[in-house]
């Protein structure tokens, strides 16, 4: 009898988002059907990132964005 293997964490998807991309929701526009689910609004500039409470998708801002205005 062997040994079932252990399960592997899932993993989530990071995307790196710049000043163009704000403001920032997921599913992004570029989502693929499956991975639908209602859209939230992310804030990512206060922190430098943000994850979503639906599919665990991490949004950050690419290293040296200067955003304007938010």
């Amino acid at each position: 009898m062997t040994a079932a293997a252990p399960a592997a964490a899932p993993t989530h998807e990071t995307i790196e988002v710049g000043a163009e991309d704000l403001p920032v929701y997921c599913p992004g526009p570029k989502a693929p059907l499956w991975s639908m689910h209602p859209r939230v609004f992310l804030d990512v500039t206060r922190t430098g990132s943000a994850r979503c409470a639906y599919c665990g998708a991490e949004y950050r801002l690419k290293p040296g964005t200067v955003v304007h205005g938010h």
